[in-house]
């Protein structure tokens, strides 16, 4: 699998999209997935014709967080560190990111939710932050998580890592927006296309005040987040209940 394709770019119009295909891990954010996200996103803020980059996955899961075959086999370090990078960029690209969330999102998966600028779910889609399961905590991504959730929320589904869905990610704050599953494509194109009729200047400075103090957030803690979050996937507590949760899915 290694050199099959894992993130699909497509521009249509004004719109780039950029689409999560690793089904074999359902999505996971592996290092190769993460390196292929981002040069999506990069292409589609190097391109004038782009207005809206809509980030959207294949198969039944948006995205199942970290790559957990990689995380018991390698130091987390410098992956958690492209993880708080990506979210950054998600941030402070002059394009507006949206993304469209259906099936399981979990984790990891989640920080990129929480980084973009406007994320459209299904309401059956169901969310968790599962880390505290595994004896990890939701570190790096709680640099986006928390800035989006209100902080009730945040506790209830950081220390519980039980699913939720997508109605009450919308009531917690953490997405835009529930609708049907059955619409979720019709809103998604409505939302972009609404986007798009946006100036240039015009999203990319309203971009930058609406995330200033998500940045300013980012900036601040990103790097010591990404030390405990290796120190926490180093963990013998970790290391077991990976072990033994990749032995289950096997």
């Amino acid at each position: 699998m290694a050199d099959a394709e894992l993130v699909h770019y497509a521009v249509d119009g004004a719109v780039a999209t950029i689409t999560l295909d690793s089904q074999h891990n359902r999505n996971a954010l592996s290092r190769q997935l993460v390196t292929e996200l981002f040069a999506g996103l990069e292409a589609a803020e190097a391109d004038p014709s782009v207005r809206v980059a809509l980030i959207r996955a294949e198969g039944k899961v948006f995205c199942s967080g970290a790559d957990l075959s990689e995380a018991s086999a390698d130091g987390m370090e410098e992956g958690a560190r492209r993880i708080v990078e990506l979210q950054r960029l998600i941030a402070t690209m002059g394009t507006p990111v949206v993304t469209r969330l259906h099936g399981a999102v979990r984790a990891g998966g989640i920080g990129i939710v929480a980084a973009s600028d406007i994320a459209i779910a299904a309401e059956d889609a169901t969310f968790a932050l599962t880390e505290v399961k595994l004896g990890l905590a939701a570190a790096i991504i709680s640099l986006t998580v928390h800035h989006r959730m209100n902080p009730r929320a945040a506790a209830l589904t950081t220390l519980g890592g039980e699913v939720f869905t997508g109605a009450e990610a919308a009531s917690y704050g953490l997405v835009t927006k529930a609708v049907p599953a059955d619409s979720l494509d019709d809103e998604v194109a409505r939302v972009c296309a609404s986007l798009a009729t946006g100036a240039e200047q015009g999203l990319r400075e309203s971009k930058k005040i609406l995330n200033r103090d998500l940045v300013e957030r980012i900036d601040a803690h990103g790097s010591e987040l990404a030390v405990l979050s290796a120190q926490l996937f180093a963990s013998d507590a970790a290391r077991e209940a990976m072990a033994a949760f990749l032995n289950r899915t096997k």
